[in-house]
Protein backbone atom coordinates (compact mmCIF):
# COMPACT_ATOMS: atom_id res chain seq x y z
CA UNK A 1 0.00 0.00 0.00
CA UNK A 2 1.39 3.40 -0.59
CA UNK A 3 2.57 4.99 2.67
CA UNK A 4 0.13 7.96 3.23
CA UNK A 5 -3.22 10.12 3.66
CA UNK A 6 -3.74 12.73 1.57
CA UNK A 7 -6.30 11.83 -1.88
CA UNK A 8 -6.93 14.98 -4.65
CA UNK A 9 -10.48 16.00 -5.36
CA UNK A 10 -10.98 13.60 -8.67
CA UNK A 11 -9.83 10.06 -6.39
CA UNK A 12 -12.24 11.40 -3.60
CA UNK A 13 -15.25 11.92 -5.58
CA UNK A 14 -15.05 8.68 -7.18
CA UNK A 15 -13.73 6.44 -4.38
CA UNK A 16 -17.44 5.15 -3.18
CA UNK A 17 -18.42 4.26 -6.28
CA UNK A 18 -15.27 2.52 -7.64
CA UNK A 19 -15.63 -1.24 -7.90
CA UNK A 20 -12.23 -1.87 -7.88
CA UNK A 21 -11.70 -0.33 -4.30
CA UNK A 22 -13.19 -3.12 -1.81
CA UNK A 23 -15.06 -1.46 1.08
CA UNK A 24 -14.03 -2.01 4.64
CA UNK A 25 -15.39 -5.07 6.50
CA UNK A 26 -17.19 -4.77 9.70
CA UNK A 27 -13.70 -6.39 11.30
CA UNK A 28 -11.13 -4.02 9.52
CA UNK A 29 -13.31 -1.08 11.19
CA UNK A 30 -13.59 -3.24 14.51
CA UNK A 31 -9.61 -3.75 13.89
CA UNK A 32 -9.16 -0.45 13.74
CA UNK A 33 -10.88 0.44 16.65
CA UNK A 34 -9.62 -1.93 19.11
CA UNK A 35 -6.08 -0.96 17.98
CA UNK A 36 -6.53 2.69 18.85
CA UNK A 37 -8.01 1.64 22.26
CA UNK A 38 -4.75 -0.23 22.81
CA UNK A 39 -2.31 2.16 21.63
CA UNK A 40 -3.68 4.45 24.22
CA UNK A 41 -3.36 1.69 26.82
CA UNK A 42 0.21 1.46 26.03
CA UNK A 43 0.90 4.84 25.99
CA UNK A 44 -0.56 5.99 29.24
CA UNK A 45 2.30 3.98 30.90
CA UNK A 46 4.54 6.50 30.01
CA UNK A 47 2.49 9.59 31.46
CA UNK A 48 2.96 10.50 35.06
CA UNK A 49 4.41 6.95 35.68
CA UNK A 50 7.81 8.06 34.50
CA UNK A 51 8.36 10.51 37.24
CA UNK A 52 6.50 8.17 39.78
CA UNK A 53 8.99 4.98 38.92
CA UNK A 54 12.00 6.89 38.65
CA UNK A 55 11.97 8.93 41.60
CA UNK A 56 11.26 5.01 43.71
CA UNK A 57 14.56 4.41 41.98
CA UNK A 58 16.38 7.29 44.05
CA UNK A 59 16.74 9.33 41.15
CA UNK A 60 17.59 13.40 41.23
CA UNK A 61 15.09 15.15 39.92
CA UNK A 62 17.58 16.98 37.39
CA UNK A 63 18.13 13.05 36.14
CA UNK A 64 14.65 12.49 36.20
CA UNK A 65 13.97 16.32 34.14
CA UNK A 66 16.83 15.69 31.81
CA UNK A 67 15.28 12.42 30.27
CA UNK A 68 11.78 13.97 30.11
CA UNK A 69 13.22 17.17 28.31
CA UNK A 70 15.39 14.99 25.77
CA UNK A 71 12.80 12.79 24.92
CA UNK A 72 9.96 15.79 24.41
CA UNK A 73 12.60 17.57 22.09
CA UNK A 74 13.09 14.34 20.22
CA UNK A 75 9.15 13.73 20.07
CA UNK A 76 9.08 17.52 18.88
CA UNK A 77 11.76 17.81 16.23
CA UNK A 78 11.06 14.47 14.96
CA UNK A 79 7.76 15.26 13.81
CA UNK A 80 8.72 16.72 10.52
CA UNK A 81 11.39 13.99 9.68
CA UNK A 82 9.11 11.09 10.92
CA UNK A 83 5.99 12.32 9.09
CA UNK A 84 7.83 12.60 5.84
CA UNK A 85 9.10 9.00 6.68
CA UNK A 86 5.62 7.67 6.85
CA UNK A 87 4.42 9.33 3.61
CA UNK A 88 7.54 7.58 1.96
CA UNK A 89 7.01 3.48 3.40
CA UNK A 90 5.21 1.03 0.99
CA UNK A 91 3.13 -0.47 4.30
CA UNK A 92 1.94 2.24 6.55
CA UNK A 93 -0.05 -0.65 8.25
CA UNK A 94 3.69 -2.74 9.03
CA UNK A 95 5.15 0.53 9.41
CA UNK A 96 3.06 0.42 12.52
CA UNK A 97 3.25 -2.79 13.89
CA UNK A 98 7.46 -2.21 14.03
CA UNK A 99 7.02 1.28 15.81
CA UNK A 100 4.50 -0.27 18.45
CA UNK A 101 6.66 -3.12 19.18
CA UNK A 102 9.73 -0.43 19.64
CA UNK A 103 7.47 0.87 22.29
CA UNK A 104 6.81 -2.42 23.95
CA UNK A 105 10.46 -3.13 23.68
CA UNK A 106 11.13 0.70 25.26
CA UNK A 107 8.74 0.22 28.29
CA UNK A 108 10.48 -3.38 29.41
CA UNK A 109 13.58 -1.97 29.05
CA UNK A 110 12.88 0.91 30.72
CA UNK A 111 11.48 -0.58 33.79
CA UNK A 112 13.87 -4.04 33.25
CA UNK A 113 17.19 -2.11 33.82
CA UNK A 114 16.35 1.70 35.38
CA UNK A 115 19.70 2.88 34.92
CA UNK A 116 20.43 6.02 32.91
CA UNK A 117 21.54 4.96 29.75
CA UNK A 118 19.11 2.66 29.04
CA UNK A 119 16.47 4.75 30.04
CA UNK A 120 17.49 7.45 27.81
CA UNK A 121 17.79 5.14 24.96
CA UNK A 122 14.13 3.76 25.54
CA UNK A 123 12.74 7.34 26.44
CA UNK A 124 14.20 8.97 22.89
CA UNK A 125 12.97 5.45 21.36
CA UNK A 126 9.56 5.75 22.33
CA UNK A 127 9.19 9.43 21.68
CA UNK A 128 10.36 8.38 17.76
CA UNK A 129 8.04 5.46 17.94
CA UNK A 130 5.40 7.25 19.13
CA UNK A 131 5.43 10.10 16.35
CA UNK A 132 5.23 7.06 13.53
CA UNK A 133 2.06 5.26 15.55
CA UNK A 134 0.66 8.80 15.42
CA UNK A 135 1.01 9.03 12.05
CA UNK A 136 -0.10 5.78 11.10
CA UNK A 137 -3.14 5.53 13.18
CA UNK A 138 -4.60 8.93 11.05
CA UNK A 139 -3.16 7.41 7.76
CA UNK A 140 -4.89 3.82 8.40
CA UNK A 141 -7.95 5.96 8.95
CA UNK A 142 -8.04 7.85 5.66
CA UNK A 143 -6.98 4.66 3.94
CA UNK A 144 -9.93 2.57 5.78
CA UNK A 145 -12.76 5.18 5.94
CA UNK A 146 -11.81 7.22 3.26
CA UNK A 147 -12.24 11.11 2.67
CA UNK A 148 -15.63 10.64 2.52
CA UNK A 149 -16.11 8.65 6.03
CA UNK A 150 -13.35 10.25 7.47
CA UNK A 151 -14.84 12.17 9.51
CA UNK A 152 -16.80 10.00 11.77
CA UNK A 153 -13.92 7.82 11.84
CA UNK A 154 -11.76 10.26 13.82
CA UNK A 155 -14.32 10.72 16.10
CA UNK A 156 -14.52 7.05 16.56
CA UNK A 157 -10.97 7.10 17.11
CA UNK A 158 -10.92 10.01 19.88
CA UNK A 159 -13.60 8.05 21.57
CA UNK A 160 -12.28 4.76 21.58
CA UNK A 161 -8.52 6.75 22.76
CA UNK A 162 -10.17 8.13 25.50
CA UNK A 163 -11.96 5.33 26.84
CA UNK A 164 -8.26 3.76 26.38
CA UNK A 165 -6.95 5.89 28.55
CA UNK A 166 -9.06 6.34 31.00
CA UNK A 167 -9.20 2.39 31.88
CA UNK A 168 -5.50 1.95 31.87
CA UNK A 169 -4.48 4.86 33.80
CA UNK A 170 -7.09 3.30 36.79
CA UNK A 171 -5.58 -0.02 35.97
CA UNK A 172 -2.17 1.34 35.94
CA UNK A 173 -2.81 3.38 39.01
CA UNK A 174 -4.16 -0.01 41.13
CA UNK A 175 -0.95 -1.55 39.48
CA UNK A 176 1.28 1.08 40.74
CA UNK A 177 -0.43 0.86 44.32
CA UNK A 178 -0.76 -2.80 44.95
CA UNK A 179 2.42 -4.49 43.46
CA UNK A 180 4.79 -1.65 42.18
CA UNK A 181 5.20 1.13 39.77
CA UNK A 182 7.73 -0.97 37.65
CA UNK A 183 4.81 -3.30 37.34
CA UNK A 184 2.68 -0.46 35.28
CA UNK A 185 5.74 -0.40 32.24
CA UNK A 186 5.41 -4.28 32.03
CA UNK A 187 1.77 -4.06 31.63
CA UNK A 188 2.06 -1.55 29.00
CA UNK A 189 4.52 -4.37 27.44
CA UNK A 190 2.33 -6.86 27.50
CA UNK A 191 -1.00 -4.44 26.23
CA UNK A 192 1.05 -4.46 22.51
CA UNK A 193 0.18 -7.94 21.90
CA UNK A 194 -4.10 -6.95 21.64
CA UNK A 195 -2.76 -3.97 19.76
CA UNK A 196 -1.19 -6.07 17.11
CA UNK A 197 -3.77 -8.77 16.89
CA UNK A 198 -6.31 -5.73 16.59
CA UNK A 199 -3.98 -4.50 13.53
CA UNK A 200 -3.86 -7.66 11.86
CA UNK A 201 -7.66 -7.54 12.04
CA UNK A 202 -6.97 -4.83 8.91
CA UNK A 203 -7.06 -6.39 5.96
CA UNK A 204 -4.28 -4.45 3.53
CA UNK A 205 -6.28 -5.22 0.60
CA UNK A 206 -8.96 -2.92 2.45
CA UNK A 207 -6.99 -0.04 2.48
CA UNK A 208 -7.24 3.04 -0.27
CA UNK A 209 -4.01 4.24 -1.63
CA UNK A 210 -3.09 7.19 -1.73
CA UNK A 211 -0.63 9.50 -4.10
CA UNK A 212 2.65 9.35 -3.38
CA UNK A 213 5.20 12.71 -3.46
CA UNK A 214 6.22 13.33 -6.59
CA UNK A 215 9.35 11.77 -7.93
CA UNK A 216 11.25 14.99 -8.73
CA UNK A 217 11.29 15.65 -5.11
CA UNK A 218 13.72 13.15 -4.32
CA UNK A 219 14.04 11.29 -1.10
CA UNK A 220 14.98 11.22 2.24
CA UNK A 221 16.58 14.95 3.55
CA UNK A 222 15.75 16.29 -0.15
CA UNK A 223 12.23 15.09 0.09
CA UNK A 224 11.62 16.78 3.22
CA UNK A 225 12.82 20.01 2.40
CA UNK A 226 10.64 19.71 -0.94
CA UNK A 227 8.26 18.97 0.42
CA UNK A 228 7.95 21.21 3.38
CA UNK A 229 8.27 23.99 0.43
CA UNK A 230 5.18 22.36 -1.29
CA UNK A 231 3.16 23.24 1.99
CA UNK A 232 4.77 26.31 3.11
CA UNK A 233 2.88 27.30 -0.04
CA UNK A 234 -0.34 26.43 1.38
CA UNK A 235 -1.29 29.90 2.99
CA UNK A 236 -4.16 28.15 4.87
CA UNK A 237 -2.40 25.39 6.33
CA UNK A 238 0.32 27.92 7.41
CA UNK A 239 -2.59 29.95 9.04
CA UNK A 240 -4.03 26.82 10.49
CA UNK A 241 -0.62 25.73 12.41
CA UNK A 242 -0.37 29.41 13.46
CA UNK A 243 -3.73 28.85 15.00
CA UNK A 244 -3.46 25.73 16.82
CA UNK A 245 0.34 27.29 17.83
CA UNK A 246 -2.18 29.34 19.31
CA UNK A 247 -4.45 27.36 20.99
CA UNK A 248 -1.47 25.44 22.87
CA UNK A 249 0.10 28.24 23.91
CA UNK A 250 -3.19 29.15 25.56
CA UNK A 251 -4.24 25.56 26.77
CA UNK A 252 -0.90 23.60 28.07
CA UNK A 253 -0.50 25.38 31.62
CA UNK A 254 -3.42 25.38 32.79
CA UNK A 255 -3.93 22.62 34.28
CA UNK A 256 -0.43 22.31 35.70
CA UNK A 257 -1.29 25.87 37.17
CA UNK A 258 -4.78 25.37 38.68
CA UNK A 259 -2.84 22.45 40.45
CA UNK A 260 -0.32 24.49 41.43
CA UNK A 261 -2.70 27.29 42.78
CA UNK A 262 -4.75 24.19 45.01
CA UNK A 263 -1.46 22.95 46.10
CA UNK A 264 -0.96 26.20 47.82
CA UNK A 265 -3.58 25.16 49.71
CA UNK A 266 -4.35 22.33 50.45
CA UNK A 267 -1.79 19.58 48.75
CA UNK A 268 -4.63 16.55 49.40
CA UNK A 269 -6.82 18.80 47.70
CA UNK A 270 -4.58 19.01 44.71
CA UNK A 271 -4.23 15.50 43.78
CA UNK A 272 -7.94 14.46 43.90
CA UNK A 273 -8.47 17.86 42.12
CA UNK A 274 -6.10 16.35 39.49
CA UNK A 275 -7.19 12.90 39.12
CA UNK A 276 -10.59 14.07 38.64
CA UNK A 277 -9.89 17.06 36.44
CA UNK A 278 -8.19 14.22 34.26
CA UNK A 279 -10.92 11.97 34.30
CA UNK A 280 -14.07 14.84 33.55
CA UNK A 281 -12.36 15.36 30.20
CA UNK A 282 -11.77 11.86 29.38
CA UNK A 283 -15.50 10.82 29.93
CA UNK A 284 -16.68 14.59 27.54
CA UNK A 285 -14.08 13.33 25.19
CA UNK A 286 -15.79 9.31 24.88
CA UNK A 287 -19.13 11.06 24.81
CA UNK A 288 -18.77 13.73 22.52
CA UNK A 289 -16.37 12.72 20.22
CA UNK A 290 -18.51 10.11 17.79
CA UNK A 291 -21.24 13.07 17.28
CA UNK A 292 -18.55 15.56 16.73
CA UNK A 293 -17.00 13.34 14.00
CA UNK A 294 -20.48 12.78 12.31
CA UNK A 295 -21.53 16.70 12.65
CA UNK A 296 -18.31 18.10 11.06
CA UNK A 297 -18.93 15.95 8.09
CA UNK A 298 -22.44 17.60 8.09
CA UNK A 299 -21.87 21.14 8.97
CA UNK A 300 -18.34 22.00 8.05
CA UNK A 301 -14.88 22.16 9.73
CA UNK A 302 -15.07 25.79 10.74
CA UNK A 303 -18.02 25.84 13.42
CA UNK A 304 -16.52 22.96 15.12
CA UNK A 305 -13.14 24.76 15.06
CA UNK A 306 -14.32 28.26 16.94
CA UNK A 307 -16.41 26.58 19.09
CA UNK A 308 -13.10 24.73 20.63
CA UNK A 309 -11.48 27.88 20.84
CA UNK A 310 -14.77 29.71 22.69
CA UNK A 311 -14.58 26.73 25.01
CA UNK A 312 -10.90 27.03 25.94
CA UNK A 313 -10.94 31.25 26.13
CA UNK A 314 -14.54 30.37 28.91
CA UNK A 315 -12.36 28.23 30.22
CA UNK A 316 -9.50 30.27 31.15
CA UNK A 317 -11.66 32.83 31.96
CA UNK A 318 -13.80 30.52 34.72
CA UNK A 319 -10.34 29.43 36.35
CA UNK A 320 -9.13 33.19 36.77
CA UNK A 321 -12.11 34.06 38.69
CA UNK A 322 -11.82 31.19 41.58
CA UNK A 323 -9.45 28.88 43.64
CA UNK A 324 -11.93 26.30 44.37
CA UNK A 325 -11.17 22.61 43.77
CA UNK A 326 -14.38 21.35 42.69
CA UNK A 327 -15.39 24.12 40.92
CA UNK A 328 -11.88 24.15 39.09
CA UNK A 329 -13.28 20.10 38.05
CA UNK A 330 -16.47 21.38 36.81
CA UNK A 331 -14.75 23.36 34.53
CA UNK A 332 -13.12 21.03 32.93
CA UNK A 333 -16.01 19.88 31.22
CA UNK A 334 -14.68 22.49 28.75
CA UNK A 335 -10.86 20.89 28.23
CA UNK A 336 -13.33 18.50 27.18
CA UNK A 337 -14.95 19.85 24.47
CA UNK A 338 -11.51 21.24 23.18
CA UNK A 339 -10.24 18.32 23.34
CA UNK A 340 -12.72 16.90 21.56
CA UNK A 341 -13.19 19.33 18.63
CA UNK A 342 -9.07 19.58 18.49
CA UNK A 343 -8.76 15.65 18.20
CA UNK A 344 -10.94 15.45 15.22
CA UNK A 345 -10.60 18.56 13.53
CA UNK A 346 -7.14 18.50 13.36
CA UNK A 347 -6.52 15.40 11.06
CA UNK A 348 -9.31 16.02 9.76
CA UNK A 349 -8.64 19.30 8.81
CA UNK A 350 -5.05 18.38 7.74
CA UNK A 351 -6.85 15.76 5.07
CA UNK A 352 -8.39 18.21 3.63
CA UNK A 353 -5.54 20.82 2.84
CA UNK A 354 -3.07 17.91 2.36
CA UNK A 355 -5.09 16.47 -0.17
CA UNK A 356 -3.57 15.21 -3.53
CA UNK A 357 -0.05 16.84 -2.45
CA UNK A 358 1.37 13.44 -1.21
CA UNK A 359 2.92 15.12 1.92
CA UNK A 360 -0.42 13.77 4.45
CA UNK A 361 1.86 12.74 7.31
CA UNK A 362 5.05 15.52 6.92
CA UNK A 363 1.87 17.90 7.04
CA UNK A 364 0.59 16.44 10.37
CA UNK A 365 4.26 16.57 11.60
CA UNK A 366 4.70 20.48 10.46
CA UNK A 367 0.74 21.00 12.60
CA UNK A 368 2.54 18.93 15.40
CA UNK A 369 5.75 20.59 15.36
CA UNK A 370 3.41 23.76 16.10
CA UNK A 371 1.61 22.58 19.05
CA UNK A 372 4.65 21.26 20.58
CA UNK A 373 6.04 24.80 20.38
CA UNK A 374 3.06 26.67 21.39
CA UNK A 375 2.95 24.37 24.70
CA UNK A 376 6.44 24.60 25.77
CA UNK A 377 5.87 28.31 25.59
CA UNK A 378 2.90 28.01 27.12
CA UNK A 379 4.58 26.62 30.84
CA UNK A 380 7.02 28.98 30.75
CA UNK A 381 5.06 32.50 29.78
CA UNK A 382 1.94 31.38 32.81
CA UNK A 383 5.51 30.53 34.89
CA UNK A 384 6.28 34.10 34.84
CA UNK A 385 3.36 35.83 34.52
CA UNK A 386 2.39 33.84 37.78
CA UNK A 387 5.53 34.44 39.89
CA UNK A 388 5.37 38.10 38.58
CA UNK A 389 1.73 38.89 38.70
CA UNK A 390 -0.07 36.00 40.88
CA UNK A 391 -2.01 33.03 39.31
CA UNK A 392 -5.63 35.76 38.38
CA UNK A 393 -2.64 37.59 35.82
CA UNK A 394 -1.45 34.32 34.74
CA UNK A 395 -5.24 33.13 33.84
CA UNK A 396 -5.58 36.08 32.12
CA UNK A 397 -2.93 36.01 30.05
CA UNK A 398 -3.89 32.75 28.84
CA UNK A 399 -7.67 33.74 28.39
CA UNK A 400 -6.24 36.77 26.23
CA UNK A 401 -4.13 34.12 24.25
CA UNK A 402 -7.17 32.30 23.72
CA UNK A 403 -9.57 35.07 22.83
CA UNK A 404 -6.65 35.99 20.09
CA UNK A 405 -6.57 32.68 18.23
CA UNK A 406 -10.37 32.84 18.61
CA UNK A 407 -10.44 36.17 16.54
CA UNK A 408 -7.38 34.71 13.93
CA UNK A 409 -9.17 31.60 13.34
CA UNK A 410 -12.40 33.14 12.89
CA UNK A 411 -11.49 36.06 10.94
CA UNK A 412 -8.75 33.98 8.78
CA UNK A 413 -9.61 30.03 8.76
CA UNK A 414 -11.78 29.17 5.67
CA UNK A 415 -14.21 26.02 5.44
CA UNK A 416 -11.96 22.84 4.12
CA UNK A 417 -14.71 20.38 4.06
CA UNK A 418 -14.80 19.75 0.03
CA UNK A 419 -17.60 20.59 -1.65
CA UNK A 420 -18.52 17.27 -3.27
CA UNK A 421 -18.58 15.62 0.81
CA UNK A 422 -20.74 17.65 1.47
CA UNK A 423 -24.46 16.09 2.65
Amino acid sequence: MAGNGGFDRKDAATAPVDATVPQPSRGGRRGLDWFVFFVADVQTGFGAFVAVFLTTQRWTQVDIGLVLTVSGLVGLVGQVPLGAFVDSVRSVRATAAVALTAIGIAAFAFAAWPIFPVVLASRVLHAAASCIVSFAIVSLSLGLAGPGGMSERLGRNAAFASAGTGIAAAVMGLCGQYLSSQAVFFLATALVAPALFALTRIRPDEIRTAPAAPRREGKGLQASIAGLAVLARNRTLVIFAGCIAMFHLANAAMLPLAASMVTLRSSQAATLMVAAAVIVPQLTVTVLSPWIGRAAQRWGRRPFLILGFVALAVRAFLFSLTGDPKLLVLFQVLDGVSATVLGVLVPLTIADLARGSGHFNLAQGLVGCAMGIGAAVSTILAGFMADAFGSYAAFTTLAAVAAAGLVLITLTMPETRPAEEAP
